[in-house]
């Protein structure tokens, strides 16, 4: 165990360093206790907050701080809603002060990888809220682009599939088929290289695998 946390500790100190040279702001979390608190300490109270989808935050009590919390949460996963709801609260999700989220894969020189079925995870990333903070699990950190974009379609998208009930191939084989399913959720690929404006995006990295 002291083996492991030390050879993940240096791993990610490393990570950090890459993508501050990217225009990131990073962080190391030894827990997800750690990781929980670093994140609310970033968001002032009275924000308004979208979120992407992450089983991480979830893991780690974050979105159950948000709900509880002094936030403007726009929280498309409450319960009782219908899809067109959800819908309206993606959208003012990804122009909220604040987006938080996971990130599917974090590259060794510091690349951000995620895939998404609709894109308004990406569109989040991407532009409209001032600042992202991403909760990243030990577990998602890759070697290069190559080996997230394979993380993700045979190890996350398979996992999520198969919580979400859909009837994919890969929810029943466990591996990616490229297929043409209507319930497809590997269709927009993202691949964060820098960061402008600088440090718009933060990365807390976590000594806990997370999420899927």
């Amino acid at each position: 165990m002291k083996e492991r946390n030390w050879y993940w500790l240096t791993r990610m100190k490393q990570v950090k360093k890459a993508l501050e040279r990217n225009g990131m702001n990073a962080v190391v979390a030894r827990s997800g206790e750690e990781a929980r608190k670093k994140a609310l300490r970033l968001i002032p109270r009275g924000a308004t907050v979208g979120l992407g989808g992450s089983r991480t935050i979830q893991e780690i009590g974050l979105l159950d701080d948000l709900r509880k919390g002094d936030y403007r949460l726009h929280d498309q996963y409450a319960p009782g809603l219908n899809i067109e709801n959800s819908r309206e609260i993606r959208k003012k999700g990804i122009n909220a002060e604040y987006f938080v989220s996971g990130s599917n894969a974090v590259t060794d020189d510091g690349k951000l990888v995620n895939i998404d079925g609709a894109g308004n995870r990406l569109a989040g990333f991407c532009y409209g809220p001032e600042k992202v903070i991403l909760l990243v699990g030990r577990n998602k950190i890759v070697a290069d682009v190559e080996a997230a974009i394979d993380r993700v379609k045979n190890v996350a998208a398979p996992m999520n599939a198969k919580r979400f009930g859909f009837k994919t191939p890969c929810a029943t084989t466990g591996r990616c088929s490229d297929c043409a399913s209507p319930q497809r959720i590997c269709n927009l690929t993202l691949i964060i290289e820098k960061q402008k404006p600088k440090g718009r995006i933060t990365v807390i990295l976590v000594n806990e695998d997370l999420g899927f």
